[in-house]
């Protein structure tokens, strides 16, 4: 029932399209019409400055391939404060998810978008929201009006970190809430009122229904980021009652990596009934981003330590992630190359939540270094000029390496690398990552290691 739900949600958009480039059409035959009508009374000098014409504009509010993609070209509907956060970031020109989900966002439209992991979808839905409590005069006395959900402590994290950047030049509140962080504080930020709130789930329900000076009844906007992750780790039955808790008066963003049949139906409960589906790779022949160069070697048990050895130690002076399988192989790992004087850092969801945010955060600032790190560590977070994605263990379903490889060759014009690890009776696993279109091709040779 979903999976029909979606189509006809597609078909309806597609259909709106087809609409809008027939009106085109018509408006281009017409001018052209007028144009031809106008050309006997016209001497020569008049025609070669016809040839100079442009041509007749594209419609308002059709967003055509010359379209201008800058940030700059949003003057009229976002607010000079935000343009300027945004400039100080370094940003000129919108990503493929911020142009096709910004402006819709901004008339108040409830969104679901599927992205691939590094299109740019925080600032696509950061913008909007800030600009919905800046248009309305948000105040610390209102309370909240914008409530963003993420999946991990990590990218709550750096979704608050983007947020207060672009929040730089404006006077409203926000704040973060999440596991492992002192409450009584967080109660006490609540209760004096925070008009951006980015949480964890459980965190946030607890604070719903246990903290009476949590002024959320004006909320305005509910963004669900990262929502396929925040089902996949368990938060379901939480999302739920949060839905029910929230005012129903509000605009929803939903942001997703990948679309599943659960995330179709957290749609269905926390979307109006005609949402605008925002897709950016719907028709891309391969399911990861094109800057991204990736292989895998077929290594055995026995000589797999010493590939992964010899491999760092040959790109040391680079950025490097490596994926485990269990938070127990990441710290037998660690310790391990640490002993023979190859320096790593390690993070998994065993650490005190203080180790893992200061781990990600020295990596973060790094130019060069090795990370340790289970799945934890896969999803959303947006970590600069990773080099190289290892996976010594594969993962357990194609959507995961997606994920993790998603960690390098970022943002516009983003390059990487990734090398996957199989051994010989894992070789099975190339033919679903085949079936989801990630294109792997061997890379012996790039490991430098003879392994006959």
């Amino acid at each position: 029932m979903a999976d029909l739900q979606m189509k006809l949600l597609r078909k309806k958009i597609q259909k709106r399209s087809e609409k809008n480039k027939e009106r085109k059409l018509r408006q281009q035959q017409q001018q052209q019409e007028e144009e031809d009508t106008g050309k006997g009374s016209k001497d020569g000098n008049d025609e070669s400055e016809e040839e100079e014409d442009d041509g007749p504009a594209l419609p308002s509010g059709l967003t055509g391939a010359f379209e201008d993609q800058s940030f700059a070209s949003l003057a009229e509907l976002v607010s000079e404060n935000t343009l300027k956060g945004i400039k100080e970031m370094g940003f000129e020109n919108m990503t493929e998810i911020q142009h096709k989900s910004i402006r819709p966002l901004l008339e108040g439209r409830d969104v679901l978008a599927a992205a691939k992991t590094g299109s740019g979808k925080t600032l696509a839905f950061l913008i909007p929201a800030i600009e919905l409590i800046y248009k309305l005069r948000f105040m610390p006395r209102n309370g909240t009006g914008v409530i963003i959900l993420s999946p991990t402590r990590e990218l709550a994290m750096q979704t608050y970190g983007v947020l207060k950047d672009l929040m730089l030049h404006h006077v409203h509140t926000y704040g973060l809430i999440m596991g492992g962080s002192n409450r009584s504080a967080e109660a006490q930020k609540l209760g004096n009122g925070v008009n951006i709130l980015v949480a964890t789930p459980g965190r946030l329900l607890d604070h719903l229904q246990n903290t009476a000076g949590f002024m959320y009844k004006n909320l305005q906007c509910l963004i669900i980021d990262e929502a396929d992750r925040i089902l996949e780790v368990g938060f379901e039955e939480e999302l739920k009652q949060i839905i029910k808790l929230l005012p129903k008066k509000r605009q929803t963003m939903l942001f997703s990596a990948t679309q599943t049949r659960k995330v179709e139906d957290l749609a269905r409960i926390s979307l109006k009934k005609e949402p605008l589906y925002v897709g950016v790779d719907d028709n891309k022949e391969t399911a990861t981003v094109e800057g991204l160069e990736q292989g895998y070697v077929v290594c055995p048990s026995e000589k797999r330590f010493l590939l992964l050895f010899t491999f760092l130690k040959k790109n040391r002076k680079k950025k490097l992630m490596v994926f485990f399988s269990s938070c127990m192989s990441v710290k037998f790992h660690y310790e391990l190359l640490n002993y023979i004087d190859l320096p790593v850092m390690a993070i998994h969801g065993k650490q005190k939540q203080t180790k893992r945010t200061t781990t990600f955060f020295q990596f973060c600032n790094a130019d060069s270094g090795i990370l340790l790190c289970t799945d934890v560590a896969a999803r959303g977070l947006d970590i600069p000029e990773v080099d190289w994605i290892v996976q010594y263990d594969p993962p357990d379903d194609p959507k995961e390496y997606i994920h993790r490889v998603g960690r390098t060759a970022r943002g516009i014009n983003g390059i990487g690398h990734a090398l996957l690890i199989l051994r010989p009776e894992e070789l099975g696993f190339l033919r679903f990552l085949k079936q989801a279109k990630v294109p792997l091709k061997p890379l012996v040779s790039r490991t430098g290691i003879n392994l006959s």
